[in-house]
């Protein structure tokens, strides 16, 4: 069956000048990015380098609001503002690239100089118009188009890979460069346009990230870092079956929902059970579909945990083994599902023995090698579903041999995962790097499976190892830190 990707977008697609029935706002900033993606193929490169630009709006204290997609692994960044042909150095203050949002600003006062802040509304209503402002494919003026907003739901935010939030859909195309644009009703932004369906799913068809989750973002900020959303970490399913809520010792009043698992490691973990069912959420009531009452509308659960910061905690009323009982679970940090995330702004780590690349089991290295060895997929896919992180939280692998006499037998173990290293078990790539390092004559590799081991000698791998970094134009045998 196929199924419908979500894209983030970079570069307004042109959707036809429109004449707006009031003025245009003074706060509208037009963002080209020259940005430096990193390679998970060959980790050592300084990566293929790239521009575009997207779209921003000026907020308080002289912030540009945008998304996170327009700046991610941005090297340079230059601003302009309608009416204004000059162009201005911009510095990323915070990005969040779990709700793709980021804060920009201008050291230059002369660029906020005739603008104006841009004030925020609420969650338009649906069926309800509003317009989205960007900058057209090849040109530096302003586009405007229209739409009715036609749904309000949590959907996966593309930039990610892993997070869904609140999102708001319009029945205007959103194209790419329309990223970072406002979305006014009323002269007040009800939404960031951010993301619209791939190839021909869905016609006239967008997405915007409601002042929710804006409000949130600017909330978190505030102390000056961003602590990222916090997750409760547990699976929850309906309970619209008469015979298992009669069995669960719960009254068929379409309340509460069954909890499917509760993640080892995680916020909920010590706390909430697998076979519990949730009734209450901060004092308000979970319907069997999962859904509370939330600011005059029924909305996803997940949403008021959304709307909890780092120190927060979530209080619960849940029917266990038939017996009722109050459950409040601290939230004090944002939970490791950030390995099967895309991860921006960071050089990919790496460590090279012997011609031997290692790196670190995560979404980029997927995306790019794109693996077809199924023990490393399942590694991958189940790294918390199957609590394999709390025996490595860090998967480390071998994902190239840079060919030379001294590894000529070592291809067959490419893409394997490593356990020991002369007996030392592996958790992290910092972990081989230090055995590796810790001597003896040979170098003996376990990897996780059947098999035998990768045998080198060491003093033939590091006599080798300087004339592979030279033949093949490597600069530094390691990189450990992101």
């Amino acid at each position: 069956m196929f199924r419908p990707a979500f894209f983030a977008i970079t570069l307004l697609g042109f959707a036809g000048f429109c004449h707006a029935a009031s003025p245009l706002p003074k706060g509208l900033v037009r963002i080209v990015a020259t940005s430096q993606e990193p390679n998970y193929l060959q980790p050592w490169s300084g990566g293929t380098v790239s521009g575009a630009s997207g779209s921003g709006f000026v907020i308080e204290g002289n912030r540009i609001l945008t998304n996170a997609h327009v700046v991610s692994n941005s090297r340079f960044l230059t601003v302009s503002k309608e009416g204004d042909p000059a162009k201005y150095l911009a510095r990323v203050l915070h990005v969040a690239h779990d709700c793709d949002l980021a804060l920009l600003t201008v050291d230059d006062p002369k660029f906020f100089k005739g603008t104006t802040a841009l004030p925020f509304g609420g969650i338009p209503a649906i069926e309800s118009t509003v317009s989205v402002y960007g900058y057209p494919i090849g040109g530096d003026r302003l586009s405007v188009t229209r739409g009715v907003v036609s749904r309000i739901d949590f959907q996966p935010y593309s930039h990610s890979g892993v997070d869904a939030h609140l999102t708001i859909q319009i029945d205007a195309a959103i194209n790419p460069g329309n990223s970072g644009g406002p979305v006014l009703q009323d002269g007040k932004v009800v939404g960031v346009a951010f993301q619209g369906f791939s190839g021909d799913v869905a016609q006239n068809v967008g997405y915007m990230i409601p002042t929710p989750v804006v409000a949130r973002f600017l909330e978190d900020v505030k102390d000056g870092s961003y602590d990222k959303y916090m997750d409760i970490a547990v699976s929850y399913h309906a309970l619209n079956n008469p015979a298992m809520r009669k069995a669960l010792g719960i009254p068929d009043n379409d309340l509460g929902v069954f909890v499917g698992e509760v993640y080892a490691g995680g916020a909920s973990d010590g706390f909430l059970k697998a076979g519990d069912v949730i009734l209450s959420i901060d004092g308000l009531p979970v319907s069997s579909d999962g859904t509370v009452p939330l600011d005059d509308d029924q909305v996803e659960m997940a949403e008021v945990v959304e709307r909890k910061f780092k120190g927060d905690s979530v209080a619960f009323d849940v029917v266990r083994e038939g017996k009722p009982l109050s459950v409040k679970v601290p939230l004090d940090r944002a939970w490791p599902f950030a390995m099967q995330a895309n991860a921006y702004d960071k050089k990919p780590r790496y460590l090279i023995y012997g011609g031997l690349v290692f790196q670190p089991l995560e979404a980029n290295f997927i995306n790019e090698h794109n693996p077809d060895d199924l023990r490393l997929r399942y590694h991958y896919d189940h790294f918390i579903s199957q609590a394999l992180h709390l025996k490595k939280p860090e998967i480390v692998v071998l994902s190239n041999v840079l060919a030379d006499p001294v590894n000529a037998y070592a291809g067959e173990f490419t893409y394997g995962i490593v356990e020991t290293v002369n007996e030392i078990s592996i958790k992290s790539l910092d972990d081989l790097a230090k055995a590796i390092d810790s001597g003896g004559d040979y170098v003996v590799i376990e990897f996780s499976g059947p098999g035998r081991p990768l045998v080198l000698k060491r003093e033939a791998a590091e006599a080798a190892t300087p004339q592979i970094l030279s033949r093949y134009g490597i600069q530094k045998d390691r990189n450990l830190v992101p």
